[in-house]
């Protein structure tokens, strides 16, 4: 009967660990072509049958991509718009968060439901108004006019407060006997144990924000303020795709955050394990 257990035991396992290769590798097989395809000449692209591998390895793609689009000033740009917004909808989203998870006033669970609304309604809805908005400040094809509209997230107010819950209160109510403010215990004490949840949910915000194509080709007008998706959009034209130029456009867009999930890995893997949804 033991030797039956673990046989299954065994199968089972065997079996869960092909599924989850089989699907890692589904998942990773796009970014390999998408790498492969910029290192191949057109003639390569084009070719049928296809090959996931080229026979002639080039960079003509990469150095076409620094000669028809301004790829720094693009760069710059999506980095001023994804870091400003990462870093404001965290401190935002934060201190929303830790009024709804620890404070107490009037009108609490309406706020929070609010919250879950605007978690149900799509930005599609809000973009015309939002546009008509931001066209009667005269913040169209602005910084401020990319940027403001993004400052909260209702994902990341939930996100945060689901996790604050699960903080004890013990070290808060050592330190209000102290004289603590509630603004210092919100700084000195919670973020610091918040950080997990801080860095998994800046990684949700940075990548989303990074590769947003939608709201700054609409409030963007010329590349002086467009970002590397709106940029990448050049590639493909009415009737062509030029497709070894985009693969290539479309890895240098994509290196900046897998360097940033490097480095943060460990804290989003913990930020992830330890956040419980209550």
């Amino acid at each position: 009967m033991g030797q039956d257990n673990r046989g299954l035991r065994l199968t089972w396992r065997i079996l869960t660990t092909a599924i989850g290769l089989a699907i890692a590798l589904a998942m990773l097989f796009p970014l390999v072509w998408m790498v492969a395809t910029s290192l191949k000449p057109e003639s390569e692209i084009v070719s049928f049958p296809p090959r996931l591998l080229p026979t002639t390895f080039t960079l003509d793609n990469y150095r076409g991509v620094w000669e028809r689009l301004p790829f720094t000033r693009l760069f710059l740009n999506t980095v001023v718009f994804a870091g400003t917004v990462t870093v404001c909808s965290l401190l935002f989203d934060s201190m929303t968060a830790y009024a709804l998870a620890r404070l107490r006033f009037r009108g609490k669970g309406v706020v929070f439901v609010l919250v879950l609304v605007l978690l149900m309604v799509p930005f599609q809805v809000t973009l015309i108004p939002l546009y008509d908005l931001l066209a009667h400040l005269g913040w169209i094809n602005t910084f401020q006019g990319l940027i403001v509209p993004r400052l909260t997230n209702a994902f990341g107010i939930f996100f945060l407060r689901q996790f604050l819950l699960s903080i004890p209160r013990d070290l808060e109510d050592a330190a209000r006997v102290d004289g603590a403010s509630e603004f210092r215990i919100y700084w000195r004490i919670v973020m610091p144990l918040a950080v997990p949840a801080l860095l998994t949910l800046g990684l949700f915000h940075f990548m989303y924000n990074w590769n947003d194509l939608l709201w700054p080709l609409i409030i963007s007008q010329d590349a002086s303020r467009q970002t590397l998706p709106a940029g990448l959009a050049l590639f493909m034209g009415q009737h062509v795709v030029e497709y070894g130029p985009l693969m290539a456009a479309s890895v240098l867009t994509l290196l900046p955050v897998v360097v940033f999930f490097i480095i943060i890995q460990r804290r989003f893997v913990a930020g992830v394990a330890t956040t419980g949804i209550r």
